[in-house]
């Protein structure tokens, strides 16, 4: 029985912090549109994914390193 002296004070703080949650989300607007968030996956996307390249149209891999020349042999001991 004392325990019921500690867990229904708690209870009723708990039960008050959401209440008052609640009344705040209520006057800020958070429960104006429900129908809208559950429709946006629905839309399209202003960015669309490019469509995955086919077997002709493969991509191929380009040298990013810009000091590097086709005319100049990579190997030192090659060029001597």
């Amino acid at each position: 029985m004392s325990v019921m002296y500690i867990v229904l004070p708690i209870a009723l703080i708990l039960a008050a912090i959401f209440v008052g949650a609640f009344i705040w989300a209520v006057r800020h607007g958070q429960m104006d549109d429900l129908q809208t968030p559950a429709a946006r996956m629905l839309l399209d996307d202003d960015n669309p994914k490019p469509r995955p390249a086919t077997h002709s149209q493969s991509p191929t891999k380009k040298n990013t390193d810009e000091t590097a020349s086709h005319d100049e042999p990579k190997d030192t001991e090659q060029a001597k």
